[in-house]
């Protein structure tokens, strides 16, 4: 199994939203990506909370059956779709892939 965790700082203003607003839709598109292929199994993505510690705004914490199947969703249409949105709202991101 692989898992997979991404870490996104946005930016306070991007794509015509704040920082609030592209959290939302970065999950909603995110969201829309977790069924995509057999072999994914945990796909989940939050935002910060208030009143929690977080240092950045969005995370996805996924694993995958195989490192083949991570490729697969990596190189997959409708998440290469949502790809430049993210960049173009996102400061920073953090990425981890490891094998469990």
């Amino acid at each position: 199994m692989i898992k997979h965790i991404v870490f996104w700082k946005l930016k306070e203003h991007a794509e015509g939203g704040d920082r609030a607003a592209n959290a939302l839709k970065m999950k909603q598109l995110l969201d829309s990506c977790a069924k995509l292929l057999p072999g994914m199994l945990t796909f989940e993505v939050a935002l910060a909370q208030p009143g929690l510690e977080a240092s950045y705004d969005v995370v996805l914490y996924s694993e995958f059956a195989d490192k083949a199947t991570l490729d697969a969703y990596q190189d997959h249409p409708d998440h290469i779709a949502i790809k430049p949105f993210i960049v173009a709202v996102r400061e920073a991101r953090q990425c981890m892939d490891y094998a469990a």
